[in-house]
């Protein structure tokens, strides 16, 4: 189905607002199915939706803000001296409206306001204040830090997860290396190796493109029993700094084991047990190591 015949709309803007309603969750199946194919097809679109689930998953991880009694009490005051304005210019106007009230009758009013005001939640109200002055400041920077290796493990596990939920996890399903590394470099110019280990436990079901920090990386798919491991490689020339050779960045309820050869730089995710995972790794180094002509950077 093309683009056009999607039901999408073709305006940009448009689209991202689709992908947040996507994320958001406010999408019936239909159309949830239709945004995600739209994404797959179309690398702006999927760096857009990656840059959303990461920053909703740094936000996250943001504590909460602690809410002094003397803040809560001042934005207290601020909203009583409101109501008790409106009040007063409420009176004032019924006053104007009959300026000689029959006898015993009483005007009362409670003005909107101050009925809101009883009924607002303020401790929440100061949290957000809070909240919005934290993300307005330096720390948003910690957030949004291009290339750090934390953003990159929350990409690389936000992908993982957007895979698991699409209707098929590859873009290319083959378990042959010939197949899947010509289609990775002939759409981004890069392919890593892509050995078949089905006889060890760990078999190839295809690949795909993932976009991260406005790149697109070639990323493998490997089935083992009933786990899912996604192997993304980043190019050396683009891989990103200050990470350890070999560490264990399990990020958003994976396990994410990171390495590094000559010619690219891994990233294994996995919801498997860590023995397997680390299994996995150890076979794909042995093979890659073995055949390094099969790899290509680009």
């Amino acid at each position: 189905m093309s683009p056009r015949e999607d039901g999408l709309p073709q305006d940009p803007q448009d689209m991202k607002l689709m992908i947040h309603a996507l994320v958001d969750g406010e999408l019936d199946a239909a159309a949830a199915l239709a945004v995600e194919r739209r994404i797959a097809a179309d690398p702006d679109l999927a760096a857009e939706h990656a840059r959303i689930l990461a920053l909703r998953s740094a936000i996250a991880n943001v504590p909460r803000p602690e809410i002094s009694s003397d803040f809560l009490a001042r934005i207290a005051a601020i909203a009583e001296v409101k109501a008790s304005g409106e009040a007063e210019a409420a009176q004032a106007e019924a006053v104007k409206a009959d300026p000689q009230p029959q006898q015993g009758k009483v005007i009362a009013m409670r003005p909107r306001a101050a009925r809101w005001f009883n009924s607002f939640d303020w401790r929440q109200m100061a949290a957000s204040i809070v909240l919005a002055a934290f993300l307005a400041s330096g720390a948003t920077q910690w957030l949004m830090v291009e290339n750090a290796p934390d953003s990159f493990a929350v990409a690389v596990a936000n992908g993982h997860r957007r895979s698991l939920l699409a209707a098929t996890p590859v873009d290319i399903v083959s378990s042959d290396r010939h197949t899947v590394k010509p289609w990775l470099d002939g759409r981004i110019g890069v392919s890593p190796p892509a050995p078949d280990m089905a006889k060890d436990g760990y078999a190839l079901l295809g690949g795909r493109v993932e976009v991260i920090g406005d790149r697109p990386m070639p990323a493998l798919v490997y089935r083992h029993h009933e786990h899912l491991i996604t192997l993304v490689a980043a190019p050396r020339q683009n891989e990103v700094k200050s990470v350890p050779v070999a560490d264990d960045l399990s990020a958003g309820g994976f396990l994410l084991v990171h390495w590094t050869d000559d010619a690219f730089s891994y990233w294994a995710i996995s919801d498997a047990e860590r023995l397997a995972l680390d299994d996995f790794v150890a076979r794909f180094r042995e093979a890659a190591a073995a055949n390094p002509a099969a790899g290509s950077p680009g």
